[in-house]
């Protein structure tokens, strides 16, 4: 049976840094993403997942259990990417990761897709990459919240702290804008 995160933070505010240890391992990946995404760096998104946990390691004790565990850790999260940006003085730049090479992908999908397909996808998912970039921060976290972590629109309504209503505009513009766009790319894929 799998210890709730609830228990774990619990277990961590008596002391048990075990428990933390393991909400780090659970959370890692998707905060990472979320940074990752967010301010499109590799090693930035690594430093503000770091720091993400470290924060709240420290506030544990302040943690109000009205919120999700994840919850506060993705507030945290958008802090953080909010506090780089405004470092940086520039919008956040999408790169892709380390690209892999396409004997590599051949290799690891599955038969029945052909180098011309897998060489598609790569470049629709460089493509909107590159047109999530150019998006108002708030649309983008909205899209990011939504579609890559599976997040209600109360719960980002509660992240970023605005009217459902809000959420679900910035959502609806910001997916319009990467339809239209894409339906715009040439050599775009149906």
């Amino acid at each position: 049976m799998t210890t709730t995160d609830e228990e774990l933070v619990a277990r961590s505010i008596g002391g048990d840094q075990d428990s933390f240890n393991q909400l780090i391992l659970r959370w890692e990946r998707p905060i990472y993403a979320l940074a990752y995404r967010t301010i499109g760096r590799e090693e930035d998104a690594r430093d503000v997942c770091q720091e993400t946990f470290l924060r709240a390691f420290r506030a544990l004790p302040k943690f109000r259990r009205e919120a999700k565990f994840s919850s506060w850790l993705y507030r945290i999260t958008l802090n953080l990417c909010r506090d780089w940006a405004r470092r940086q003085r520039r919008t956040p730049v999408v790169q892709a990761p380390e690209d892999m090479d396409l004997i590599e992908m051949a290799a690891a999908a599955e038969p029945s897709e052909s180098i011309e397909d897998l060489v598609s996808r790569k470049d629709l998912a460089h493509r909107v990459e590159e047109l999530m970039a150019r998006l108002p921060e708030e649309q983008r976290t909205a899209i990011v919240l939504k579609e890559y972590h599976g997040l209600t629109f109360q719960e980002i309504a509660d992240l970023q702290g605005c009217p459902l209503s809000t959420v679900k505009t910035r959502l609806y513009q910001g997916l319009s804008v990467l339809r239209r766009e894409l339906a715009r790319s040439p050599g775009r894929v149906a």
